[in-house]
C-alpha cells in the first residue's frame, strides 16, 4: 500500500512537472518569436547533412546570438540567415571587410560540402556561432513539436493524461470510503 501512495505521488509529480514545462516552453517560444531559447541561447534544428559528420541530420544545436555579427573568423560555425525562411548553419572558410565601408562578409562551407557556398554572407544576416552543443536526432522532435499539430498534441495530451488521473484518483477514494463503510462496526455490549 504505501509502495503504491508513492509511486502515485511520483508520477503526479511528473507528469504536473512535465506539463509546466511544456506549457512554460510553449508561452516562452510565442513571446519571443517562435524563437524557443534556454538562457540566452537559442534553439536550433538541422534539417540537412550539410555539416555532417559532426553535425548530424535531425540534430538539435545551440548557438549564441551576438550582437557585434562581425567578429566571426575563419573556422567559426555560424547560423545565418539565408533567406526570410530559411537558417543554415556552416563554417566561415573567409573574412572579407570592405575598408571603405566597414562592411563585413562572410565566406561559408558546409563541413560534407564540395564546394563553399555560391554567395558571401553579410554580416547583418548572421543570427549567432554554433555552441558546439549538438543532440543528435531530436530535432525530428522538435519540428514536430514547432507545428500547429505538434503544438496540439504537447499541450492536450499531458491535460488529458492529468484530467484521467485525477479521475483515476477520486474514483480510487470513493471506492476506498464505501469500503470503509462496509466494513462491520464494532458495538460494545455489556
Amino acid at each position: 500500500m504505501k509502495l503504491r501512495r508513492v509511486i502515485s505521488h511520483t508520477f503526479t509529480f511528473m507528469m504536473v512537472v512535465l506539463f509546466i514545462a511544456v506549457f512554460g516552453s510553449f508561452i516562452t517560444s510565442k513571446i519571443s518569436g517562435g524563437e524557443p531559447g534556454f538562457y540566452g541561447y537559442q534553439v536550433k534544428s538541422v534539417l540537412s547533412g550539410s555539416m555532417e559528420p559532426g553535425i548530424k541530420t535531425g540534430s538539435i544545436i545551440a548557438i549564441k546570438p551576438f550582437s557585434d555579427t562581425t567578429s566571426f573568423q575563419e573556422g567559426d560555425v555560424i547560423t545565418f540567415r539565408e533567406s526570410e525562411d530559411r537558417l543554415i548553419t556552416h563554417r566561415v572558410i573567409e573574412v572579407v571587410k570592405n575598408e571603405l565601408t566597414g562592411q563585413v562578409m562572410y565566406g561559408t562551407k558546409g563541413d560534407n560540402n564540395d564546394a563553399p557556398d555560391l554567395n558571401p554572407v553579410l554580416s547583418a544576416n548572421v543570427i549567432g556561432k554554433y555552441t558546439g552543443f549538438t543532440l543528435p536526432y531530436a530535432g525530428y522532435a522538435a519540428s514536430f513539436a514547432g507545428s500547429k499539430m505538434g503544438n496540439v498534441t504537447l499541450l492536450i495530451v499531458p491535460g488529458i493524461l492529468l484530467v484521467l488521473y485525477a479521475i483515476f484518483t477520486l474514483w480510487r477514494a470513493i471506492s476506498s470510503l464505501e469500503e470503509a463503510g462496509k466494513q462491520p462496526k464494532e458495538t460494545l455490549s455489556e
